[in-house]
């Protein structure tokens, strides 16, 4: 098997997490499988940048002096905001001729401003979807998933999302076994894939400033079997369902029904990778009541059924 060079773009202001995750992946999969791998990183000029946390990182060479690569990596971070124009040339002209081209949170935006993403699918970090769709409408913005394929171009969403998305770049060059094998070893507990939204329930929406209502939706979280209807919930908050529904999605930016959907989503999410529990127990346990109704909601959401959902990241968790 031929070595892929892998080479990741620096500059000041990248997020160093964007950096490290996905390198540590590959570099994990060159231990695994010496010679598959050839990890490089680059700067403008070949010298020192500024993550935005402070660190410092030293690239192995300029842009200008960079061999062709298999795999090119746009990290993302505050340095994407207002781009070197020097950079975003670099990436129009080199960009087209990596046979995988891959974006890291932010490292979105830059791709776009360069026109690589014009007509393509593609993900951001879900606090930059907006602008990402608003700056460069030619983009079809994808706000859930935590990473989108479009033929040789792939886009991640924040930070951690890009370990995920180099994961299945391995898999994909080395099969399942390796990229499992690198998974347990950074102690990542799950390889999501690609559809997974990129938030939680309690992240996805924002916590209510009454404390009333900041209480339901702890209680909501710990009884996802209860019930859960807006009358039900109302009448726990002690207001009408009227009022309760008007201020619930004033507080929190969603429904209570969508609050709740996501919810359950989630306690089965981990209830199926985390226990042995039959798929029945786990429908009731969640508030689904039925396996066929929880099944429906798993294949809207994540586009795939309980049962295939648990069986892609169970192995994961094997010692």
């Amino acid at each position: 098997m031929a070595q892929r060079t892998v080479l990741v773009v620096l500059f000041d202001g990248v997020q160093s997490l964007d950096v490290t995750g996905p390198v540590e992946v590959f570099a994990g999969a060159e231990t695994i499988n010496p010679g598959t791998y050839r990890i490089r990183t680059a700067s403008l000029d070949g010298g020192p940048v500024r993550s935005s946390s402070g660190l410092t990182l030293v690239p192995d060479e300029a842009l200008a002096d960079a061999s062709a690569a298999h795999t090119l990596l746009v990290p993302g971070g505050r340095g994407t905001r207002r781009p070197d124009p020097r950079l975003t040339d670099w990436l129009r002209e080199q960009g087209p001729r990596a046979p995988r081209l891959v974006s890291v949170c932010t490292g979105s935006l830059l791709l776009a401003e360069a026109g690589l993403l014009d007509g393509r699918r593609a993900t951001t970090h879900w606090r930059f979807c907006d602008q990402l769709a608003r700056d460069h409408p030619a983009v079809q913005v994808e706000p859930d998933p935590i990473y989108v394929r479009d033929g040789h171009i792939a886009t991640s969403a924040g930070v951690t999302s890009g370990i995920d998305l180099a994961l299945a770049l391995v898999e994909e060059d080395l099969g399942r076994d390796v990229a499992l094998t690198i998974a347990r070893h950074l102690v990542v507990f799950l390889r999501r894939p690609g559809n997974q939204a990129q938030f939680s329930a309690q992240l996805a929406a924002q916590t209510a400033s009454r404390e009333p209502l900041r209480e339901l939706q702890r209680w909501i979280t710990e009884h996802p079997a209860d019930d859960l209807t807006v009358e039900a919930l109302a009448a726990r908050a002690r207001l009408s369902p009227r009022h309760f529904a008007r201020a619930f999605r004033s507080e929190t930016g969603t429904t209570p029904g969508r609050y709740v959907d996501r919810v359950r989503l989630e306690h089965a999410r981990r209830l199926l990778e985390d226990t042995g529990d039959g798929i029945e127990e786990i429908s009731r346990a969640s508030g689904y009541g039925t396996p066929e109704a929880m099944r429906r909601a798993f294949v809207k959401a994540l586009g795939t059924a309980p049962a295939e959902y648990r069986r892609r990241f169970r192995p994961a968790l094997t010692p």
